[in-house]
């Protein structure tokens, strides 16, 4: 089969030529010739034709699977193609009479059409005729009349019969009834119709015989043959001499087919050189069919032809008439009119889809998607036509066999740029003016899982307060896909924590369709600040798409620690009693109550009060540093033993608090023996042994410490001087010279202290005497502290 580029019509520039498809297409085709089938007419629906599958050298599957199907010229459904066979087939009776009139041969043209790829086969039907019509004559009658004097051999025309039957079925001969005057001789015109003309074998005479009948029979060449009858009346007429004549034998004109009924076709004239009746003419058709008298009318008198119907070039393009201009004396002449129809763009182009694939995958590269055949019945320039589409669209036609077009991708398509297509296929004639026809197909892109979901944040912060209910939701995540259907259905899960040690499956979990977050239990800001996890959305295409997420969730602190005093200790052991000298200073630190707080940030802020106190306004604390401090100077007048209940509260909401309560002693410097209170002792009973021992050890090294300064100073002492020393110290039985005893930071003191000491020999208690400190700096109020509740030390010092 020989592949066009163009079969009578063009395309705009704008489609694509693309070679290589009519290269394959041509390798493909090459073994195959356009071929001709033949049934007879009036077979029978569902007759069998021909074997497509052998004739294409396909199988039979392969017919199935590449779609193949019959179309025809005038896309009537006559054929049809068994799939499961390969076999043609009649889809119904055919008349050949119907299907093409006179024509003959009947020939239907039709392609076999299939796809993937894409083959377009020509092939032709013949309908044979059979003889199913008799012949028949146009009238039932004919009259004639002949001149008495007319001389033998002199043919008279009869009208011819009408058989819609073609080759040997129509009208082969005509004969006529046996008489003793006439015979009939058949002739043939140029275009093989075949015509009467009765012939005189002897001359007439009216006074023996005015009138003849005679029986005309027409007979066809059909086995068995058919027949059609019309009777011929001869009047014989009396002498005239002179006949009519048309001034032109042959009339030819040509008539516009859109041109309004009543326009003059053709005027004919004919002349007689008779006078009288015998000058008179009227003209008649000698001969019309149906369709002539449906469509011109002849005017008797005057000879003008006029437009009875519009005229359709595409159904016939050309008539002949045959008319006689008879005069009174019943001679007549005879004359042709051609009439050609001349063609007028009138036809709209046809456009037909055979296929049409939506919607189509995205991303596939190049698709078939509508295979469509154009026509224009017109002729020459108005029946040759352009097809074009839209320039900003991507797809493209490209033409094939037999006015047949494929619309094709132009590569491959997104479906999230735009899921659908209307395509308007303009089919364009060259006419003038020209005629166009759109067709609008729409296509749409199906979904291909090409897009993994995308969350709207790389990164999630979320705050939840601590002591949350189980279950609280603390926040969502969010992924869209820009796919559709399935492949855009989401799903959410958590990823595997980077560090194994997070119990991340008893701390959150995630709603897998939406991507809500929940808290699984009740989180606790000082066991755990902060942790972060990945979240995975995937979605369900196939293969499936995902993309991950990082979430950090910051616990936010709340206040539900209450403040912890460190110091003084709280943990049920003897309290610790604070020694204050009585002549200490306003604004003497007494003590520091040390506190902390679990919490965080404000929650954490500390503030101190004195919340009781034995005597209030005796001792302050300082609301930020929890310093206890005297208020004023101390007197003789003041209570030796004092209670204060210190409040530790911290700035939250609500604030928590706690209290501790501190024992402070007054002593008159550091000589007043220190006796611990009762309940002070049996405490002391209780305490840890291992406390006990490390006093008693600390104690001894202070003993052995001081009693070696005192050995040191006795020495000293002894070398000295009585008179020197006899104004420093003296007493009722002895002066003992005055010196100064260092005690260092060796012990439990956490400085150095230096007193002038003077013993007497007369103290029953063996006591020392402090007359005056010397110190570089305020005296060391920690003294008092060390010393609390530890008698061995208060014995090494001889308090």
């Amino acid at each position: 089969m020989e592949l066009k580029m163009e079969v009578g019509k063009e395309c705009f520039p704008k489609q694509r030529q693309v070679l290589i498809l009519f290269l394959m297409l041509g390798v493909a085709l090459a073994g195959w010739k356009s071929r001709r089938y033949s049934v007879m007419e009036e077979t029978e629906s569902g007759s069998f034709v021909a074997n497509l599958a052998k004739d294409l050298g396909l199988g039979v599957g392969e017919l199935a699977a590449r779609g193949a199907r019959v179309v025809s010229e005038d896309n009537e459904p006559r054929l049809q193609l068994d799939l499961h066979t390969g076999e043609l087939i009649l889809h119904e009776k055919l008349d050949r009479e119907e299907m093409c009139g006179p024509t003959d041969p009947c020939v239907m043209h039709f392609q076999v059409l299939l796809k993937k790829p894409l083959g377009v086969f020509r092939a032709e039907l013949l309908v044979r005729d059979i003889n199913d019509h008799s012949p028949e004559f146009p009238e039932r009658e004919m009259t004639l009349k002949i001149s008495e004097t007319s001389p033998p051999g002199t043919a008279f025309p009869l009208k011819k019969a009408q058989d819609l039957d073609v080759g040997n079925n129509n009208i082969q001969n005509y004969s006529i009834s046996s008489n003793p005057h006439f015979h009939i001789s058949t002739r043939t015109r140029g275009d093989g119709r075949k015509y009467p003309e009765l012939v005189l074998d002897k001359e007439l005479d009216r006074e023996k015989q005015s009138e003849l009948s005679l029986t005309l029979t027409a007979l066809d060449g059909g086995s068995p043959p058919r027949s059609g009858t019309a009777q011929v009346r001869i009047f014989v007429l009396d002498v005239n001499d002179n006949a009519p004549e048309f001034a032109q034998t042959l009339y030819q004109v040509q008539v516009p087919e859109n041109s309004p009924v009543g326009t003059l076709v053709v005027k004919v004239s004919a002349r007689d050189l008779d006078t009288g009746t015998n000058g008179e003419i009227s003209y008649s058709y000698f001969y019309s069919s149906q369709e002539i008298s449906a469509t011109f009318e002849l005017n008797n008198l005057s000879g003008e032809v006029r437009l009875l119907k519009k005229l359709d070039f595409e159904t016939i393009s050309s008539y002949e008439l045959e008319i006689d201009a008879t005069d009174g004396g019943g001679l007549s002449g005879r004359c042709s009119v051609s009439i050609e129809v001349v063609d007028v763009n009138d036809n709209f182009p046809e456009l037909t889809i055979s296929s049409l694939t939506s919607p189509i995958p995205e991303n596939s590269p190049e698709t078939e998607v509508a295979l469509f055949r154009i026509r224009d019945r017109d002729s020459g320039d108005n029946g040759r036509m352009t097809c074009s589409i839209q320039d900003d669209l991507p797809f493209v036609l490209k033409p094939s066999e037999e006015n047949f077009y494929t619309l094709v991708t132009n590569g491959a398509l997104d479906r999230e740029t735009r899921p659908e297509y209307n395509i308007t296929i303009t089919v364009t004639d060259l006419g003038t003016p020209r005629l166009k026809t759109q067709h609008n197909i729409t296509v749409t892109v199906s979904d291909v899982n090409d897009n993994a979901p995308a969350f709207s944040q790389t990164t999630y912060t979320l705050r939840v307060r601590e002591n949350n209910s189980p279950a609280l939701h603390i926040g969502s995540v969010s992924a869209t896909d820009r796919d559709s259907g399935a492949n855009a259905q989401v799903t959410y899960s958590l990823l595997p924590p980077a560090d194994p040690q997070l119990p991340l499956a008893s701390l959150v979990s995630i709603n897998a369709d939406n991507g809500q977050l929940f808290a699984l239990r009740s989180l606790d800001y000082e066991a755990l600040q902060a942790f972060e996890f990945g979240v995975r959305a995937a979605d369900r295409g196939s293969p499936a798409l995902s993309s991950q997420a990082r979430v950090r969730v910051l616990v936010l602190d709340d206040n539900d620690n209450a403040p912890f005093v460190l110091y003084p200790p709280q943990n049920g052991s003897a309290p610790c009693t604070e020694l204050v000298p009585r002549a200490a200073e306003a604004g003497y630190l007494v003590t520091k109550v040390v506190a902390v707080d679990g919490d965080s940030g404000q929650n954490a802020w500390l503030s101190y009060q004195l919340l009781k106190a034995t005597e209030p306004g005796l001792f302050g604390v300082w609301a930020h540093n929890g310093e206890v401090r005297t208020a004023r100077l101390l007197s003789e007048r003041d209570a030796v033993k004092h209670r204060l209940v210190v409040l530790v509260k911290d700035n939250g909401e609500p604030p928590r608090s706690a209290s501790v309560t501190l024992h402070v002693l007054l002593v008159d410097g550091f000589s007043q023996p220190y006796l611990p209170l009762p309940e002070v002792a049996a405490a002391e009973a209780r305490a840890d042994p291992l406390t006990v021992y490390l006093v008693v050890a600390l104690a001894s090294v202070s003993s052995l410490f001081l009693f070696s300064v005192l050995v040191f100073v006795a020495v000293r002492l002894c070398r000295r001087s009585r008179a020197a020393s006899a104004g420093r110290c003296s007493g009722p039985e002895g002066h003992f010279p005055g010196h100064l005893v260092d005690v260092s930071g060796a012990g439990t003191l956490s400085q150095s202290y230096q007193y002038e000491v003077c013993l007497t020999g007369d103290s029953g208690t063996n006591e020392f005497k402090f007359l005056k400190p010397f110190f570089p700096s305020i005296l060391n109020q920690d003294l008092g502290r060390k010393s609390e509740g530890n008698p061995t030390f208060q014995n090494s010092l001889g308090i």
